[in-house]
């Protein structure tokens, strides 16, 4: 059995060490176009932050390591660039020489990876990327050198943030540019505008709803006219998957734009195998295919693929998608589908959202995680959370992939045993709490309005009625609100009846107190979900939306 395998990193790496523990027999060779095989491409920002100081504690494995430790052919420097499917062999051209040669396989595997997306922008070419270790080096030196004083990164994904909060740390004046009105587009406004504020409080400028016209010397300028300083400029506008040679070879392209493969990673070719970013996941809520980007999902196919090459009846499982990020102490997470992408495919939802704490309010240092979560509206299936906060976060967005992956629903958050003392958690989790008030709007005891639904109501006569106290109130409260607090709305009863209602609090607790007050007194009323807290996040991205969008 001869096993050649394109591109190392997660997925490649991946399948050639689990082969060689199942097949001592194969041979198996690894051509990687660059000089490093196996490194941690995900830590690369933060080496030109120098959080990961060295350059080494990138590298997980080199050819050496390989070769002893698993007797695998690992060859750098050598790009293969062609396949023949009849004859079953790669071309390979060895860069350093110039030389090119053959090598032949039984099966191959595809870990070809992402490549930064590139758009007709004049100028462009002098922008860095950030796909590789050579790259973060070469960026570093740059900053340790002191050769920059301003960078300008377009686009703001997890790679454009990263990217920024880590340049803004070494003394560079950064700033984002982003053609959406938010950063990190993969998550609804009002979820992470709590990040965006954070960055601009810690100096880093957002562009948003722009978009570059040029590339200058030492200056980038947007399609509006502004100019932007920018020594340094990095393309991070995002990743396509590096699919020609599969292409090349006539092997099926899906539709999101990646390899096509079915549950054994098989492309088109049944002797040819695709991993990694190169290749089309299917998403489990939609069963669309989708391209995800994470190295979670590449080791555990790379690992699948051996496991078909060595004869295992197995089959990969349909994905989530659950990623994370965090600067300056805050943490963005998500997990399955955002309410933004359920109304884009007309996918049925109920949305709902709380401001917990981290852990037991009593118990010192408790912050607050604001959690989002979609459900079906009929049988209450988890579809997808987001999640954001300085502290516990991460938990329990993994507790709700966990729970989407097996298949639960929102009330069974309610029924969860998670572990509890008070530095760690709560009597009621987030999750817990998430089950309950999911609860409250699938049964119909409490219904709801979102914060971006809440406008037009007020348009078309709908009362809005503050329960918080006068204090809360007066330090902020939606315009046009009548303030009745909750201990007093029993007294107010009569001037609520016959009108369409909704009431809000901070966070949606006292609105659900109230809203069962007045339903049981005859009244039609709706409880904002998420309160004033929601309410206003969504509105200041919207303001920030406007602002980012002309000045600097």
């Amino acid at each position: 059995m001869k096993v050649v395998i394109v591109g190392g990193v997660a997925g490649g790496m991946s399948t050639a060490t689990r082969l060689r523990r199942l097949r001592e027999d194969a041979e198996i060779i690894v051509f990687e176009q660059g000089p490093h095989v196996s490194y941690a491409n995900c830590g690369l920002p933060y080496h030109i932050g120098e959080v990961i100081p060295a350059e080494k504690d990138l590298l997980l494995q080199t050819p050496e390591s390989l070769g002893d430790g698993f007797r695998l052919d690992v060859r750098v420097h050598s790009r293969v660039v062609g396949i023949d499917r009849d004859s079953k062999t790669v071309s390979v051209k060895n860069l350093e020489t110039g030389e090119e040669y053959l090598e032949s396989f039984d099966s191959l595997v595809l870990s070809t990876g992402a490549k930064p997306r590139m758009v007709p922008i004049p100028g462009l070419e002098r922008a860095k990327v950030l796909r590789d270790v050579q790259d973060a080096v070469e960026i570093k030196q740059l900053v340790d050198e002191k050769q920059i004083s301003s960078a300008a990164i377009i686009g703001a994904g997890f790679i454009g943030v990263e990217l920024a909060e880590n340049l803004q740390e070494r003394g560079i004046d950064t700033t984002i540019v982003e053609f959406r009105e938010n950063i990190l587009p993969q998550f609804d406004p009002e979820m992470i505008e709590p990040l965006q504020a954070t960055l601009v409080e810690h100096g880093i400028k957002l562009a948003l709803s722009a978009e570059t016209e040029e590339v200058l010397e030492d200056t980038l300028r947007l399609k509006d006219g502004r100019v932007i300083p920018a020594d340094l400029v990095v393309a991070a506008i995002g990743v396509v998957a590096d699919h020609q040679l599969a292409v090349d070879a006539g092997l099926e392209i899906g539709k999101a734009g990646g390899i096509a493969v079915n549950e054994q990673m098989q492309t088109s070719d049944p002797n040819i195998y695709a991993v990694g970013d190169a290749a089309e996941k299917t998403s489990l809520i939609t069963g669309e295919s989708q391209m995800i980007w994470l190295a979670n999902l590449a080791n555990r196919h790379g690992r699948l693929v051996a496991d078909v090459i060595a004869g295992e009846k197995v089959a990969a499982k349909r994905s989530i998608g659950t990623g994370i990020i965090g600067a300056y102490g805050m943490a963005a997470a998500l997990t399955g589908i955002t309410e933004g992408l359920a109304q884009r495919m007309s996918i049925p939802h109920k949305v709902i959202h709380l401001h917990p704490g981290s852990h037991a309010g009593y118990y010192p240092g408790s912050e607050r995680v604001s959690l989002k979560v979609l459900f079906d509206p009929d049988s209450g299936k988890l579809l997808g959370a987001q999640g954001i906060g300085k502290d516990g976060v991460d938990k329990r967005i993994d507790v709700i992939a966990t729970a989407i992956y097996a298949g639960l629903s929102v009330d069974d958050l309610m029924n969860l045993e998670l572990a509890y003392a008070p530095a760690f958690g709560s009597a009621k989790d987030a999750i817990n709490q998430t089950g309950y008030v999911g609860n409250n709007v699938l049964s119909g005891k409490t219904p709801t309005i979102q914060w971006h639904e809440l406008e037009d109501a007020m348009q078309q006569g709908t009362l809005l009625v503050d329960v918080r106290t006068q204090d809360e109130n007066s330090a902020g409260s939606i315009p046009g609100s009548m303030l009745v607090p909750v201990d007093t709305l029993r007294e107010n009863i009569e001037q609520l009846k016959g009108k369409e209602v909704v009431v809000t609090c901070a966070v949606g607790q006292r609105g659900h107190t109230a809203t069962q007050l007045l339903r049981s007194h005859g009244i039609s009323v709706k409880n904002l979900d998420g309160g004033y807290t929601t309410w206003r996040a969504g509105m200041d991205a919207r303001e920030r939306a406007k602002v980012a969008s002309t000045a600097l």
